[in-house]
């Protein structure tokens, strides 16, 4: 028997929600020096889209993700974990709506997050989406990076270096300090602003190690 589009679409999903639904209650997130400004913009790179389930308000998170099948798949799986969606897409009349539907949320004090090298890179490079998107809105920026040491925090061989955790593992989101882009800035500031923020994720990077190691000491993981 034929199995139709959305059937499949369905399918996957499902399958995708029980993996996450599955490694949710194996993962220990400890979120560090996060700010809780209502509303932000979490910036993560591409590879680290998984670390919003450390944000503990996830019904006022809304996740920017494409309109690919792929995408289509990931945002039916996200929704059911209680995150709210805005669809975006490589066409400009995509890029409009998304950019429409991101600053209304910002607008109505909720957060959003975006994944800064995304949707297809090249990685850990910022492109300068958030920049607009902090410059129209006001709000701040908070760069955000997770991180363990453990061999099941597993590395994709993809163009974005997907990490995520496979069993019982103990992570860190390390968050960096606000970032403002002013709404009179000009195209050389927008710049500093795009530099300033990969150097920030850059310095998470650079501190996640240690930062893991003093939380480890002490067991302060909670389940998410």
């Amino acid at each position: 028997m034929k199995i139709s589009g959305e059937k499949q679409l369905d399918l996957l999903t499902n399958l995708v929600n029980f993996i996450f639904s599955i490694q949710r209650h194996l993962t220990f997130i400890k979120e560090v020096n996060n700010p809780e400004l209502k509303p932000c913009i979490y910036a993560l790179w591409h590879g680290h889209q998984c670390c919003i389930f450390g944000v503990e308000d996830k019904a006022h998170l809304n996740v920017l993700i494409s309109r690919s099948i792929d995408g289509e798949i990931i945002a039916r799986a996200t929704e059911k974990l209680g995150f709210k969606t805005v669809r975006g897409s490589k066409g400009k009349k995509g890029s409009v709506e998304a950019t429409m539907q991101l600053l209304d949320r910002l607008k109505n004090s909720e957060c959003i997050a975006m994944t800064v090298d995304g949707p297809s890179g090249p990685a850990f490079q910022v492109k300068e989406g958030v920049i607009k998107i902090a410059k129209m809105s006001g709000a701040p920026i908070i760069p955000v990076y997770w991180y363990s040491p453990q061999i099941n925090f597993i590395k994709f061989p993809s163009w974005d270096k997907l990490l995520y955790p496979l069993g019982a593992t103990w992570l860190v989101n390390l968050y960096g300090e606000p970032i403002y882009v002013n709404s009179d800035n000009t195209d050389e500031q927008d710049e500093e602003a795009r530099l300033k923020l990969q150097n920030a994720l850059k310095e998470l990077e650079e501190k996640a190690p240690q930062v893991h190691k003093e939380i480890y000491k002490f067991r302060l993981w909670k389940k998410n």
